[in-house]
């Protein structure tokens, strides 16, 4: 694998090219004081709205500012990303941060301004005002929040109230990044160094079962010593959304959360029930893997080691490129002719170099075009990082290209389908080529365990979320014992009877950073079952979900996005797409066991 001491080592053709937002940073510049002073202009609109065409002025304007914000923002960040170290970047950051401040200060005025309207008065100003109708679903949109904000006051005081309401979350972030002391593990030559993170994720796939168990055993080791303090934390973020549903008369926190993205209760139960009515291939899977390891007892240290060994790929990144090229062919020749633009056009930083942010993920900019950090580690790993991220970009790239900048941003939910369509495609490719039948094994292996990742794990996650929020909302006390009891009875309802349990397995609901973001997981999972069904039906070459599921890819946030995935065919308001994913995972544990 080719390794880098330094970024300017890496060919040119390997790096994004920053330029494509700024020529130079006098450019940069010019534009961070172009966005002050607009700033400065639209506070001047706070009282001063009294008819169509000032609420147009002041929506164009508004808009105009976020336009070369989000590039000033973006080219700080990415510089950043390109090496954490470098202080002149981080100085870019710190002020575009600040920025962002005055900006939001300039604009907190609205939304007050504009939920104290009545519906007839703003119906009038769109009416005389032609530029309005660019904004109208937008403001309509902004009007379903009518019934949940409060008086100009109270909000003034909720506000106020933004940092302490995040402690729980901020104080778990700094427990879980900068406080955690992992135990002790030993290393090949007999020594004895404290756990990491990126160690644990390799001696947790270690053939070898003792250094396996003592990895596990070191990592939850802080997580069990810092229990009570952990369980507060999350209590008081639980307790926390509770109040705050309550206080904006929502049902419940978890239709709080739904209410965005016009999510029925319903799409989330039906997630949870379909998912639990299916679960008999999951634990089959869980069988065959013990009956593979060749062990008494299968225990969570026994999980995620590989089933099939001696198989390591190497796959340079060349060779990555294409392999993905061929295997997303199915979708048609405009979108391969995006992925060949990112390459030779730049939109990506392949190479892992010292101080580059670790990880990967797509930046759309919209105005540009999209970027995407990788760090290829020339593995199979990397390649489905390399075809997920394409398909975020590609998705950027299209809705930018199709939608004006107000609806260009596609949601959350629906973002992780692109990125999963195209896994399902590339493993599909993979295992239809592949003749070693050794590789093929490690594929089928490799997809059902990212399957039960991405899929029962979040399912999994999901409920013990709703469970600890109704269990708040009825004023029981949530504690240690509460979290511990919870998260093992799922544990076991998901993964079945053939697992031994250690102590540490019932305390994993300590470790989840995604429960201070609260109902946010299940996206993940209704995003892969979603994928499953366009992916299937556009291998069997149904010509119609391609073109719908491409328009899909240019739609961004044209419609809500239960609505845009019923155009492609998916309905999430019933438990079908889950049941085909189901039926999909089941086809797979069949298949790898008769391998």
């Amino acid at each position: 694998m080719t390794t880098y001491t330094s970024r300017n080592e890496v060919p040119i053709n390997e790096k994004w090219n920053l330029e494509d937002i700024y020529p130079d940073l006098s450019k940069w510049e010019s534009d961070l004081k172009l966005v002050e002073n607009m700033a400065e202009k639209l506070k001047q609109f706070d009282g001063a709205i009294n008819d169509g065409k000032s609420l147009f002025q002041y929506l164009k304007q508004r808009e105009e500012l976020s336009y070369t914000f989000n590039h000033v923002y973006a080219y700080s960040m990415l510089k950043v990303d390109e090496d954490t170290r470098e202080a002149s970047s981080q100085s870019l950051l710190d002020r575009a941060k600040g920025l962002s401040v005055k900006v939001s200060a300039s604009t907190s005025f609205f939304m007050p301004y504009l939920l104290g309207l009545d519906k007839e008065t703003l119906s009038s100003y769109i009416a005389e005002e032609e530029g309005l109708k660019y904004f109208e679903e937008d403001l309509y949109e902004s009007f379903r929040y009518k019934t949940h904000v409060l008086t100009k006051d109270q909000e003034e005081v909720l506000s106020q109230l933004g940092e302490a309401l995040a402690a729980p979350s901020t104080t778990f972030g700094m427990i879980n990044n900068a406080d955690i002391k992992f135990g002790d593990v030993t290393t090949d030559n007999g020594e004895k160094v404290q756990l990491t993170r990126g160690m644990y994720s390799k001696l947790i796939e270690n053939e070898d079962r003792e250094k396996r168990r003592e990895a596990y055993k070191a990592y939850y080791k802080p997580y069990v010593e810092l229990k009570n303090s952990i369980a507060s934390t999350l209590s008081a973020a639980i307790k926390s959304n509770v109040t705050m549903a309550r206080i904006r008369k929502y049902p419940s926190a978890l239709e709080k959360a739904l209410f965005g993205d016009m999510v029925p209760k319903e799409v989330y139960e039906n997630l949870i029930k379909a998912t639990k009515e299916n679960i008999a291939p999951l634990h089959r899977y869980t069988e065959i893997r013990k009956e593979k390891l060749q062990v008494d007892e299968l225990r969570q240290y026994d999980m995620s080691v590989p089933l099939v060994q001696g198989v390591k790929q190497v796959i340079p990144y060349e060779e990555a490129y294409e392999t993905m090229i061929k295997a997303l062919a199915p979708l048609g020749d405009e979108y391969v002719s995006i992925l060949k633009e990112f390459k030779d056009a730049r939109y990506i930083d392949v190479r892992e170099t010292p101080g580059k942010r670790s990880g990967a993920y797509n930046l759309g900019i919209y105005g540009v075009h999209p970027f995407i950090l990788l760090n290829h580690q020339d593995d199979l790993d990397s390649l489905f990082t390399l075809a997920h991220e394409c398909g975020h970009g590609v998705h950027s790239k299209l809705s930018s290209q199709h939608q004006p900048q107000i609806t260009a941003r596609y949601s959350i939910f629906v973002a992780e389908v692109a990125s999963t369509v195209n896994e399902i495609l590339l493993i599909n490719y993979l295992l239809n080529t592949e003749k070693n039948l050794e590789v093929r094994k490690h594929l089928l292996n490799h997809f059902i365990d990212q399957f039960k990742g991405t899929f029962f794990t979040q399912v999994m996650f999901a409920e013990f979320e709703k469970i600890t929020h109704e269990l708040a909302e009825n004023g029981t006390p949530l504690n240690v014992e509460v979290f511990n009891q919870t998260y093992e009875q799922l544990f076991r309802e998901y993964n079945g009877e053939a697992f031994v349990f250690d102590e540490e397995v019932k305390f994993g609901w300590s470790r989840i950073p995604h429960f201070y973001r609260p109902f946010y997981v299940y996206k993940y999972a209704t995003g892969y079952a979603s994928a499953i069904q366009l992916a299937t039906k556009i291998l069997d070459g149904d010509s119609e979900t391609l073109q719908s599921y491409l328009n899909f890819l240019r739609s961004g946030s044209s419609d809500y996005p239960l609505e845009l995935l019923k155009k492609t065919g998916v309905d999430l308001t019933t438990p079908v797409p889950i049941q085909n994913a189901m039926k999909k995972f089941s086809e797979l544990v069949e298949e790898f066991a008769v391998l």
